[in-house]
């Protein structure tokens, strides 16, 4: 289906869904006398199922209004601090007068560009908002980026790593979340090689497609069973008019969505039976539960065709980056020049997108990293989205990272301060910081 296509059979339908709206608010009306009757219950579940795969997603918003440090709430202002056509960088500011002028690690959560918005990582900060500087890469949609700023591939998001990197300065600890891991890992060497000052402090890579050959997965076949001509000319459309984007070249998010769906279809379908359920008994919680879930599930993005076709090609048919081939701007990307970047991998045992392995082969090609600075860890009954998001998240996952970034965070402000690089209240004036940082080196 070509995007005119789509957009034809979302205008079709529209009738319907107003329709469908319409009769729910009469049947649930406080005037109506039978609203609590079973078969108008069922009628206004029907309409609402029926609403919400039917209607369009807005980009949601991260909604992160305060965090907890200490057990005192301190209020998060939510800012862009840096502009590209294709990303924004949020920060995510800890009001200093309820907490004082901290110190603590400085982090850049690459999000993915694979069809969702930053906003899936929304649990993924709020873990990490309480004891890290933190931003995050916020993608654009690119039907709503103008053809004259120009195409946007790999490359450009190589590059736009650096740039951030850049902007934050030294002492940077970079997240990557699943697609990221590659430019990631990339961009770090990349810098390395050009033994670049503001090489990141320590890089964490999770459920990242470094070597798609380990564990293949469903996703890791398909993407090999076509070539890169089939991919171009059946999922690529042009964007239609009257977006900003219009005529740009894209990779439609509802494409995305649709191969995401379909892996798990009866999944999907057995949570709207359940949807359906729910409203006709008024279980309220479990109704505001589903809405929740698939308000950011169903909310994509279209990617940039150039930047879809290159990652197919490069990660998932040619593996240029773990054989060693896989060039940036006729500059080879070396893994084995990182040296001062330290890094931690992270994998679901579950994990049905990126199979267990591929992420820790990260480990055998940046092989010049001090072993006391290079840690894998597997989380035990979760998949992809359990790795970064979720209960294990937070109770596992993050406290593992929380204590990898500080113990390097410690390891190279000593460094610093023994070569007379940095005054020793830079270390940190939080005393329980301080002893933190101790017990984890």
């Amino acid at each position: 289906m070509n995007y005119h296509s789509y957009e034809l059979a979302h205008a079709a339908v529209t009738p319907l869904r107003w329709g469908a709206q319409g009769l729910k608010m009469q049947l649930q009306s406080p005037l109506n006398p039978f609203r609590d009757m079973l078969l108008p219950r069922m009628i206004a579940a029907s309409c609402e199922v029926f609403e919400n795969v039917t209607r369009r997603y807005a980009k949601p918003k991260f909604g992160i209004k305060e965090t907890k440090i200490f057990g005192m709430p301190v209020p998060i202002n939510e800012e862009i601090v840096y502009k590209t056509p294709f990303c924004n960088l949020l920060h995510f500011d800890r009001d200093v007068n309820v907490i004082g002028r901290r110190y603590d690690p400085k982090v850049l959560i690459v999000a993915p560009m694979s069809g969702h918005y930053a906003t899936l990582l929304r649990g993924t900060v709020e873990a990490m908002i309480r004891e890290h500087n933190t931003y995050i890469t916020d993608w654009a949609d690119a039907r709503n980026v103008p053809m004259t700023n120009g195409p946007f591939d790999l490359n450009d998001f190589i590059d736009t790593i650096i740039e951030f990197v850049h902007f934050l300065g030294p002492n940077t600890h970079v997240i990557a979340v699943c697609q990221p891991a590659v430019p990631v890992l990339a961009a770090t060497a990349i810098m390395a090689a050009r033994k670049d000052e503001m090489q990141p402090a320590s890089i964490t890579l999770m459920g990242g497609p470094i070597d798609t050959r380990r564990n293949e997965t469903v996703v890791n076949k398909l993407a090999k069973t076509r070539p890169i001509e089939w991919f171009e000319k059946n999922v690529i459309s042009h964007v239609p008019f009257p977006y900003p984007g219009f005529m740009r070249k894209v990779y439609p998010g509802f494409v995305q969505l649709t191969g995401f769906m379909q892996m798990n279809l009866d999944r999907h379908v057995n949570a709207h039976r359940n949807l359906f359920q729910n409203l006709v008994k008024g279980d309220c919680d479990s109704v505001q539960q589903h809405q929740t879930f698939y308000e950011e599930y169903l909310a994509v993005m279209d990617l940039p065709a150039e930047f879809y076709l290159q990652t197919v090609a490069t990660v998932f048919q040619e593996h240029a980056l773990p054989d060693g081939k896989l060039v940036h701007r006729n500059e080879r990307v070396d893994c084995a020049a990182i040296t001062q970047t330290a890094l931690m991998t992270v994998e679901g045992e579950k994990d049905d997108i990126c199979g267990l392995g591929q992420t820790e082969a990260a480990h055998d090609l940046c092989r010049n990293i001090p072993v006391d600075e290079k840690y894998h860890y597997v989380q035990p009954g979760v998949g992809h989205y359990g790795v970064f998001n979720g209960t294990r998240w937070r109770t596992e996952i993050q406290p593992r990272i929380r204590e990898f970034i500080r113990t390097i965070q410690f390891k190279r402000m000593v460094g610093n301060k023994a070569r007379g690089a940095l005054p020793y209240r830079s270390l940190h004036q939080d005393r329980e910081q301080i002893v933190e940082y101790s017990a984890a080196e």
